[in-house]
């Protein structure tokens, strides 16, 4: 066996482009943010083949597992341009939540997928912490994930995540919509932002702007501080409607589709819902996009979601008690809208 020194040239595999130490060391700076998610049902530690996760649900009469797998989108452009990464590991952390939520289910554990054309370990390293303390914050075990370097896939500088996510809910308080009626009252919690759509539609109208100016119409925020912000998860509000006692018959995430098309996704055969698009203030990030985009409103309602992140369908005779309980837990909450005999969503208001 040959022995090389460090002057060694580097080998055929670094010449193609591919640093297995540059691999190495990205799991070492994330190991510690990704341990402190483990839950006692998570065996084993960072590094094995495949994640293990014990499935004990004694308290559950039918448990459902709940599986979903996302990604980001254009949104890691934005965070090459303003140098903000972090964001993104709860962008896709939270964005999956979301998704398995609608359904009732409560997630267990979450695998990311990052990318890079040249792997750069401490960038790397940001993202998965950053979906670390989002997957700590909501009691998610991060089980494991893959760190992918591909020249000549990916331009160098650029990078791309993927999210999945297994979550479980007991059969009998699975949320499918079916309960869900005509008169019924939907009471939305606003976005913290853009979430993880309709970022492509934003760089075309914003791309040419400074986006490190302080700007009048964004309340003298900036865009490089407003873009980024993580998409929030909605957990928790579930869990304090849930534990009020709330008859949550349906839930929807406004994601790509906006308002348009994700609340159809829940409703039952014959029943629609109508949104007053008066009922909010719509933020003035979204206002910006749409005027230097030229979009129509129905558009940009489809292709944004204009301030509102998720939506509980509930009994209309609940819905003082479902906005005190979200108010009482720190929620904004506001009535949207409301069922109605018919099919997809209709608008009224000033905003359409």
């Amino acid at each position: 066996m040959t022995r090389q020194n460090q002057d060694a040239p580097a080998s055929a595999y670094e010449r193609a482009g591919v640093s297995i130490d540059a691999g190495h060391r990205a799991v070492e700076l994330m190991k510690g943010a990704v341990a402190r998610t483990h839950t006692p049902n998570v065996l084993g530690g960072l590094g094995g083949f495949g994640g293990l996760f014990r499935a004990a649900f004694g308290h559950m009469e039918d448990p459902v597992l709940v599986a979903s797998t996302d990604g980001v989108g254009t949104k890691t452009k934005v965070a090459v341009r303003t140098g903000k990464y972090a964001g993104l590991g709860g962008d896709i952390v939270n964005h999956c939540v979301n998704d398995i939520l609608v359904q009732g289910a409560r997630p267990l554990f979450f695998l990311d997928y990052v990318a890079m054309g040249r792997l750069l370990p401490e960038r790397v390293a940001e993202v998965v912490t950053g979906a670390a303390q989002a997957c700590e914050a909501l009691g998610v075990a991060l089980l494991g994930g893959e760190t992918a370097e591909m020249p000549g896939v990916y331009v160098e500088g650029e990078l791309d995540i993927v999210g999945t996510i297994v979550g479980v809910v007991d059969r009998p308080r699975l949320i499918n919509g079916s309960r869900i009626q005509p008169g019924d009252t939907v009471i939305a919690l606003p976005s913290s932002g853009l979430h993880t759509n309709g970022f492509s539609l934003a760089r075309l109208a914003l791309d040419d702007l400074d986006w490190a100016e302080a700007r009048a119409d964004l309340h003298g925020q900036t865009l490089a501080d407003l873009l980024p912000v993580p998409h929030r998860a909605y957990l928790h509000a579930f869990a304090t409607l849930e534990g009020g006692g709330m008859d949550v018959r349906g839930m929807a995430h406004i994601t790509g589709g906006g308002l348009v098309d994700n609340p159809p996704r829940v409703f039952p055969q014959g029943v629609g819902m109508q949104i007053d698009t008066g009922s909010w203030t719509v933020p003035p990030v979204f206002e910006l996009i749409v005027q230097r985009a030229q979009v129509t409103r129905d558009e940009a309602f489809r292709a944004l979601n204009m301030g509102v992140g998720f939506l509980f369908i509930l009994p209309a005779q609940q819905q003082q008690a479902a906005l005190d309980l979200l108010r009482a837990a720190g929620e904004q909450p506001w009535v949207i809208g409301r069922m109605t005999v018919g099919q997809g969503v209709t608008f009224t208001g000033s905003a359409v």
